[in-house]
């Protein structure tokens, strides 16, 4: 039997939990890209982006080359990618080796409630490449998911592996309260980043200096 039901957000979730490798960073999108990953595998080296679309990018790229040690993984949405597409440029143009950009192509703004995208037909591999990025493929299934992505750990990067995927509008209870100050703190002590001391009058310090 013939089925032309795409996988959903879930499936290629429990292969990413399965063969991320160890101590590896993960940055997800707000709504259900970050709601589902923290019921799939919550864990201090995840960042969860609460409520700025099309970011998640650019956090990850400049982890990616702060940490050069530790892979770092990031889902983004596709029309994030859309509205904010210099990020993906900037990644062909800095090239780190350690990044590997999951794109969840559903063809809608899941997050906002649906909208379809002005191109969901869009070969964002292809727009990857172009930009630089010479490891970019499309994805259509969790079992080709599991093999491009194990390839693109044992390899050097950056990788973009576009997931053709269900739009899944429904809300996912996370199993934690995301609050973006707790997640913050969370994350800087899983990578030993040392604290950020506000001052009254701005400036600032690093706690330690």
């Amino acid at each position: 039997m013939v089925s032309n039901t795409r996988p959903s957000r879930a499936d290629y979730y429990r292969v990413l939990a399965d063969a991320l490798p160890e101590h590896a960073l993960v940055v997800t999108a707000l709504g259900n890209a970050s709601y589902l990953w923290a019921a799939t595998h919550h864990t201090p080296e995840n960042f969860y982006i609460e409520d700025a679309m099309g970011l998640a990018l650019p956090l990850a790229l400049g982890l990616a080359v702060a940490q050069p040690t530790r892979h770092v993984v990031v889902v983004e949405g596709d029309g994030a990618v859309l509205m904010h597409l210099g990020a993906l440029i900037t990644v062909g143009a800095v090239a780190p080796r350690n990044l590997t950009v999951l794109l969840i192509h559903n063809g809608v703004h899941a997050a906002s409630g649906g909208q379809v995208l002005t191109n969901p037909a869009l070969d964002l591999a292809q727009l990857a490449r172009s930009a630089g990025i010479g490891r970019a493929e499309n994805v259509a299934t969790p079992a080709a998911f599991d093999q491009a992505l194990r390839a693109a750990f044992a390899a050097d990067g950056p990788q973009v592996l576009v997931l053709s995927t269900e739009p899944d509008l429904d809300v996912v209870r996370p199993p934690i309260t995301l609050d973006p100050v707790l997640t913050k703190h969370r994350f800087m002590i899983a990578i030993g980043a040392p604290r950020y001391v506000p001052t009254m009058f701005g400036g600032g310090r690093l706690k330690g200096d």
